[in-house]
Order: C-alpha cells, then sequence, then structure tokens
C-alpha cells in the first residue's frame, strides 16, 4: 500500500466518519442550503465531496449525472487510486449514480444508506449488490483548494 491509500483512512477525522446518511441531503438541496456541512446528515455525493475537501480537492458541488459529465473540475480516469470518484449504478446510467471515493487498492469509502453511516467496501462488495452492480467510471479531481495561510 502506497502512503496515499493508507492516509485517505487514517486521517479522515471522526467527524466525517460519524456523518449520518440523509438522502434529502444532496449538493443544491434546500436542506443543504439551509444548513451547510455534513452535521444533519449526507448523501453519498455531498458526503464525498466533504472528505476530499478535507484533504485539500476542489470537487464541484454536482450531482451524479452532472459530475460524470463534467470536464472542467475533474477528468476520467480508466485506473483509480486515493482520491478519485467512483461512480456505481444499476446500470450505465449514471442518473442517480452512487459515488464513493478510492482509498486504496480494493477499498472504497462511501456513505452507504444501507448502512446509515460511512462504510469501506471492496470493488467486490459493489458488484453483489444489484444497485451498484454496474461500474460507470471513475473520475479525477483537477481544482485543488486554495492553500492557507498567514
Amino acid at each position: 500500500m502506497t502512503s496515499a491509500e493508507g492516509a485517505v483512512l487514517e486521517n479522515l477525522p471522526d467527524g466525517l466518519w460519524a456523518t449520518r446518511y440523509v438522502g434529502a441531503r444532496f449538493p443544491g438541496s434546500p436542506q443543504v442550503a439551509a444548513t451547510p456541512g455534513l452535521a444533519e446528515g449526507a448523501n453519498c455525493q455531498l458526503f464525498a465531496y466533504e472528505v476530499l475537501r478535507w484533504f485539500g480537492f476542489a470537487p464541484p458541488d454536482l450531482r451524479s449525472s452532472e459530475l460524470w459529465a463534467d470536464a472542467e473540475f475533474t477528468e476520467r480516469v480508466d485506473a483509480a487510486r486515493p482520491y478519485d470518484l467512483v461512480l456505481f449504478n444499476a446500470t450505465q446510467n449514471p442518473w442517480g449514480a452512487h459515488v464513493g471515493i478510492c482509498a486504496g487498492e480494493d477499498q472504497i469509502l462511501h456513505l452507504c444508506a444501507e448502512v446509515g453511516r460511512p462504510a469501506v467496501w471492496s470493488w467486490q462488495d459493489f458488484k453483489t449488490r444489484p444497485r451498484y452492480q454496474t461500474l460507470i467510471g471513475t473520475k479525477r479531481v483537477i481544482r485543488r483548494l486554495p492553500a492557507s495561510g498567514a
């Protein structure tokens, strides 16, 4: 395992691990506009974007089909590496796809409705569930947040 692979899970703060799954809290939703952040819960997309922001990336606040089409903030890649976004669905349709983050060679961190909290699954774990059996693809966020400093 490379240091980047271990860094995703090892450096994730407890607050992110405690995020509850709330499907109505998605990027652009009225609930998120009224109360930003993860304290009130999140869907898979909102969670994934906040995790990436924690690590200095600047993902766009897009729904899954918009994310898949985006070429300004992300790029499609053939092989996932740590911090890449992965999209799963029952079919190849990116609309309504589930979004997770590659955390290592066989680790996908995602906010899971089935579990109600963040979970780490293998690629095979997704394949065995009909609603996630199709890997739509992988997107790499190509923008970083500005460095903070004095």
